[in-house]
């Protein structure tokens, strides 16, 4: 009897350091600080709503009637080359477009929220309905077979916007690893996606990447689902990132309204060399999930932030705005409040400390 124990205590010892090495660049360090699980759904740290009480037929009126929602010019955009290897004290950034962000930090590569599908379906390729979904303003400047190696995909949320079904698989047969908030991890295993490839964690949990960079998920305001219609929401977690390198730090803001988050967030984590946030896709009958390009620049400062980067906008019709007002707004409110912002091209590499561009690229003539 004590031989077999034995047999077994060597066994599973083996098995436990196989499994340490297979790993042993990746450590997540749980805090158990959130309680946003009411056994059923997530929830955020504020109450929310997803839209105002007896708002639903005015919002689909105006979303049907409202004008000048995709751009009247043709664009297309040729991608900077990229480096076989990350500068190992660098920090340089490439916006694909909506919340799709190359980022090279401190020697190591990551992707955020990649979407290169021409259209934003919550469905697989060959859906039925797939031509019913938002179709991009422009073809994305990188596709994944012009990606550089990554050292990890972050994704804020299952929204298909923010989770596109053939990126994800494409991506899936590089073996990248997937950083996910909780239960997004289901999604991408039904999809095929290994569940080796998959890290899975709650907000303000955080993953040592080897000795010198880390990750951390942050709250944000927002919501989950991918059904468009009587699917049941909130059953993913959504979340922000922070991205850390030995010597420069950024924030992923991902999707979200505005809220005190960003105050805590910046106190524990700031400042941040830049931090990327979304302006675009607001409403005046859905104010508590999207933030106004006023509210980016108001979080921009909760954050202590350098320089504001924005981002989800001008990609794909998800929203009732003019498709090019949240720049012009932010823009207005960035000079206004004196920011330090960059807006680029997309595709255009972005080298810190050298983030003063202003591309204005939205306003190209035919």
């Amino acid at each position: 009897m004590k031989r077999f124990a034995v047999i077994f205590f060597i066994y599973f010892s083996l098995v436990a350091c196989l499994r340490g090495q297979e790993n042993s660049d990746i450590t997540v360090v749980r805090k158990n600080l959130a309680h946003n699980y009411n056994g059923k759904t997530f929830e955020n740290t504020v109450p929310t709503d997803l839209i105002r009480e007896g708002a639903m037929l005015s919002t689909l009126w105006r979303f049907c009637t409202k004008g000048h929602r995709h751009p009247e010019h043709a664009f297309h955009f040729t991608p900077d080359s990229l480096t076989k290897l990350p500068d190992a004290d660098g920090l340089k950034v490439m916006w694909l477009g909506h919340a799709s962000v190359l980022i090279e930090i401190d020697g190591k590569r990551f992707l955020t929220d990649p979407v290169f599908s021409n259209r934003t379906s919550p469905y697989d390729k060959s859906h039925i309905l797939n031509f019913l979904w938002s179709k991009r303003f422009f073809p994305a400047p990188l596709n994944v077979a012009g990606l550089p190696n990554l050292d990890g995909v972050l994704i804020s949320h299952d929204h298909s916007d923010h989770l596109d079904y053939q990126t994800i698989i494409e991506l899936g047969k590089t073996g990248v690893r997937f950083f996910v908030p909780l239960k997004v991890g289901d999604i991408l295993a039904s999809w095929g996606i290994s569940r080796q490839q998959i890290t899975e964690i709650n907000w303000w949990d955080s993953i040592s990447i080897g000795k010198t960079h880390a990750l951390v998920a942050t709250p944000a305001r927002h919501d989950s689902g991918r059904k468009p219609f009587f699917g049941k929401r909130d059953r993913t977690l959504w979340c922000s990132w922070v991205i850390a390198g030995p010597k420069h730090r950024v924030f992923f803001g991902g999707d979200t309204g505005y809220s005190p988050d960003f105050k805590k967030i910046g106190d524990v984590y700031g400042p941040f060399d830049i931090d990327f946030l979304p302006i675009g896709a607001y409403d005046r009958n859905w104010p508590y999930i999207h933030m106004t390009p006023e509210e980016a620049v108001e979080a921009h400062d909760d954050l202590k932030g350098k320089v504001l980067f924005p981002i989800h906008w001008g990609t794909f019709n998800v929203a009732i705005h003019p498709w090019d007002e949240p720049v012009k707004r932010f823009m207005n409110a960035g000079q206004t409040q004196h920011i330090n912002y960059c807006l680029p091209s997309p595709g255009k590499l972005v080298v810190w400390p050298n983030t003063e561009i202003h591309s204005r690229w939205w306003e190209a003539e035919d």
